[in-house]
């Protein structure tokens, strides 16, 4: 699929505020620092459309994009940011909880992962979270170029393996890099896919 234009539309502090269009979106979520803003910008092909930063927790609002004026990649705020403070994470973590379970125009929820780190277990909690809720779900890892060839697989292999500890089978999984782009063209495809199903 290629994209043709890519556009910043609105952030949302409430899921109510959300654009009310009837479009699928795909959102993207992880841990804080775990390349989200980067890897939207690799796969529009736009360097500064998602802001990234190197400060965690810099995503406070619910951000939506609008992909070749028909979907939408929504840029959520990641999760287990421990610097703001406890009220604020409760907001983020209502926020996220409201989108991810009632937002109807949701076809696709891609948990990011940082492949260099073992499995950390806010991301296994959250990827259980979303099986008991029936969500629709799929595992990107980032920053394949930080690592040579053979840790990268083992590393994938091991969190495959524990994932596989409770779940009969495993969701899509992407291997990405923002760096070198690897995996874009295998995640706007798959996007393509589900765009075609309706």
């Amino acid at each position: 699929m290629n994209i043709n234009e890519a556009k910043f539309v609105t952030s949302s502090v409430e899921v109510s505020k959300c654009p009310n269009t009837g479009k699928k979106e795909y959102a993207f979520i992880g841990r804080s620092n775990v390349g989200k803003s980067s890897l939207i910008n690799m796969l529009t092909g736009i360097k500064g459309l998602a802001m990234t930063s190197s400060m965690p927790g810099k995503t406070q609002c619910i951000n939506h994009f609008i992909i070749n004026n028909s979907w939408y990649v929504v840029d959520l705020p990641g999760y287990g940011y421990a610097r703001c403070g406890k009220e604020a994470r409760e907001r983020l973590r209502q926020m996220i909880e409201e989108y991810v379970t009632r937002r109807e125009e949701m076809y696709m929820l891609f948990v990011l992962v940082d492949s260099r780190h073992a499995p950390q277990k806010i991301d296994i909690e959250f990827i259980r979270w979303l099986g008991e809720n029936g969500i629709p779900f799929s595992i990107v890892f980032t920053k394949a170029d930080k690592l040579g060839k053979v840790r990268l697989e083992e590393n994938i292999a091991f969190y495959k393996t524990t994932l596989l500890e409770e779940w009969e089978e495993l969701p899509p999984i992407f291997i990405t890099s923002s760096e070198d782009k690897r995996g874009r063209e295998e995640i706007l495809d798959y996007i393509d896919t589900i765009n075609k199903m309706e």
